[in-house]
């Protein structure tokens, strides 16, 4: 399944993260739709059927089976990035977990889990890829914030607020690269709920977000993806619905928000 290094490569090198399912999986297809190779990766086993899908399009993949929750995930994909040879194009950092439940009630092992995936590891790969992007001038990083990143998160606050420091550190770093002068771009994609294995993992199913409208993932990601390729700074995606979502959070006081995001995220009695 991967691809002999030795031989002359002319099609650019993208890595996506989280990339066995969801919007992550539709991220990859645009990628390889577009004319570029892939490191692919996720935790589960089923990032190797999505790499055999994605070559179905022309790409040549390389799964990655790797822990991101863990410093040895992230050096492990790191490496395997490194050891291609090749400069790295663009980066969709999209892996990332959530979890129902009041704070005071869930467990500090699996805040922890979203905080070292959600938080640390984008952090540690968008510090990994710009440092090799900016040395050469020259790529484009996708980072998968949401619109949960403008409202404090009842019922699912470490989520939130993992969400929230991406948001922010996305943008800092976007004002620094402007500062430089620097032709690499980083871009933030903000979808609201979108139909993927997300809420089941999270434990959302019984709560008003869970059943509720979703977005379709091609969507996000198509979105996601042209917003990335004109380097915009963010994209709100993708029905209007989360878009008007997004406007109303900018004038909304923080308590308002967090008491609707309760009345959304508070499982069922």
């Amino acid at each position: 399944m991967t691809q002999n290094v030795t031989e002359p490569q002319t099609r650019p090198l993208a890595l996506v993260t989280g990339a066995s399912s969801g919007i992550g999986l539709e991220l990859a297809k645009q990628f390889a739709q577009h004319g570029y190779d892939l490191v692919v990766t996720a935790e589960d086993a089923g990032i190797d059927k999505a790499a055999m899908l994605l070559q179905a399009a022309g790409a040549h993949v390389v799964p990655v089976q790797a822990d991101l929750r863990t410093e040895q995930g992230v050096a492990q994909l790191w490496s395997r990035v490194q050891e291609l040879g090749r400069p790295l194009e663009a980066a969709a950092l999209n892996a990332g977990v959530g979890e129902s439940g009041a704070f005071v009630d869930t467990d500090w092992a699996d805040d922890l889990a979203i905080m070292q995936l959600n938080v640390v590891s984008t952090a540690a790969l968008l510090k990994l890829a710009l440092v090799e992007m900016t040395a050469r001038n020259s790529g484009r990083v996708l980072v998968t914030s949401s619109i949960a990143s403008t409202m404090p998160g009842a019922y699912q606050p470490v989520y939130n607020a993992s969400k929230s420091f991406v948001q922010s550190l996305t943008e800092a770093v976007q004002a620094e690269l402007k500062d430089k002068d620097s032709a690499v771009t980083v871009t933030s994609l903000m979808p609201g709920p979108v139909d993927t294995n997300f809420f089941d993992r999270a434990g959302l199913e019984d709560t008003a977000m869970g059943q509720g409208p979703k977005d379709q993932p091609d969507e996000v990601a198509a979105q996601g993806f042209e917003a990335m390729m004109a380097g915009e700074r963010k994209v709100v995606a993708a029905s209007l619905a989360t878009k008007a979502q997004a406007a109303a959070n900018k004038v909304l006081p923080d308590a308002v928000k967090a008491a609707a995001h309760k009345v959304m995220a508070k499982p069922q009695d």
